[in-house]
């Protein structure tokens, strides 16, 4: 296997961190607009460095011939999916990402129809894919992939009947000096708090509502504790529905009162916004410059504190048809990730999953061609490999 990581930000440079302590592929390129960035993720002669244009398609091809490249690793924001998508079908490759192809709200009712949903433009392709005799396994980070992981092992040896679905992210991590601190990819993190969140459900298929709608509180594991979640686009919700029978499906984030305003007074003032405004004699993206303007997530870790946790709460008959609620869940201790990486939590909790999916990939535990999610396959030969890298899942009834 030789792989092409294409983006060292906060993800991919804990992916490095990761990959470098396997034996599974035989080179690992890194590429990153910032030659600097690439360079500083290389650990050992497994590993170089090169600069690519990840807007650029025939860019992407050329590097995958260049190197003969078998599987390419998109970690870099969602904005990129395609044209790393498209370059690495035209070499020949096979492909793997942690967020889908963006979405479009339907012009005339966002807040109750679907436009383009995340990940269309993708699954448009999945008959030239599976033509090729390529996988493109999309959606395989922590949420989306893990959970998604955790929805088809329930589905498969817990219940009998799956009612629902709803996939519950929630942490109480600090980060401290600083008022507001996005410990993910602000670009990211607006795109998919403040578009329409989608829902599904059999009898209605997929449908939208009002951003930071149907609040609960949910309880999380290993000390976290109560967080109120809300609505928000995810991946998840496009995903499931396709391989796991469930009446409905959600995704909800713990977002906090404070970071919805902060989201919320962005989006009046047209900071969100990625059309280019003129600036004196320079056009720029108004979201680009709030990215600028905030602390790189990568370089956050010694300053965090507390815990994140991912996970797929699933309600429905057991194998016995008796009624039962579960929370399959994964946690990273900020001081643990840390210690043993380098890496900040919410970073390195993303980056193991495509890691792990890659070495079954290269063990041909995993296989496939088309545009596949994590729920096409065996979840139970992910789980065991997570948990033999060091990093066990739980479950709470």
């Amino acid at each position: 296997m030789r792989i092409l990581q294409i983006g060292a930000g906060a993800v991919g440079s804990a992916a490095v961190a990761i990959a470098a302590r396997r034996k599974f592929f035989e080179s690992y390129l890194v590429a990153d607009y910032s030659p600097a960035r690439a360079e500083a993720c290389v650990p050992d002669a497994r590993f170089s460095s090169v600069t690519v244009d990840a807007s650029s398609s025939s860019a992407v091809a050329e590097l995958c011939r260049a190197h003969r490249i078998t599987h390419v690793f998109n970690a870099v924001d969602p904005r990129f999916v395609m044209p790393i998508f498209e370059g690495a079908l035209a070499a020949g490759a096979h492909y793997l990402d942690m967020a889908m192809s963006l979405s479009t709200p339907d012009p005339s009712a966002p807040y109750s129809r679907t436009g383009v949903k995340l990940g269309d433009d993708q699954f448009a392709q999945g008959s030239r894919w599976a033509d090729r005799d390529r996988l493109a396994l999309v959606g395989i980070g922590v949420e989306p992939g893990l959970s998604d992981v955790f929805a088809r092992y329930a589905a498969d040896h817990l219940f009998s009947r799956v009612d629902e679905i709803g996939v519950r992210d929630g942490a109480n991590l600090v980060v401290d000096g600083y008022h507001f601190a996005p410990t993910f990819s602000i670009w990211t993190t607006i795109e998919e708090c403040l578009n329409p969140p989608v829902i599904w459900e059999a009898d209605r298929g997929w449908y939208t509502t009002e951003p930071f709608s149907e609040p609960e509180v949910f309880d999380f594991p290993e000390g976290i504790g109560p967080v109120e979640c809300v609505n928000v686009e995810h991946e998840e919700v496009l995903l499931i529905p396709r391989w796991v029978p469930a009446r409905r499906v959600t995704f909800k984030y713990g977002l906090g009162n404070e970071f919805i305003e902060v989201l919320r007074t962005l989006h009046k003032l047209g900071l969100s916004s990625v059309e280019p405004v003129r600036v004196g004699g320079v056009s720029v993206s108004p979201r680009d410059v709030v990215a600028a303007c905030l602390p790189d997530p990568a370089g956050l870790g010694p300053r965090m504190r507390g815990k994140t946790c991912a996970g797929t709460w699933v309600r429905g008959l057991d194998l016995a048809g008796v009624p039962r609620e579960v929370y399959l869940y994964h946690v990273v201790d900020n001081e643990w990730s840390m210690r043993e990486y380098g890496h900040q939590a919410v970073a390195w909790q993303t980056a193991i999953n495509p890691v792990v999916a890659l070495e079954l990939l290269a063990s041909g535990a995993w296989s496939g061609t088309g545009v596949l999610g994590p729920e096409a396959f065996d979840a139970v030969p992910f789980l065991t490999l997570l948990t033999e890298y060091g990093s066990p899942w739980g479950t709470r009834e």
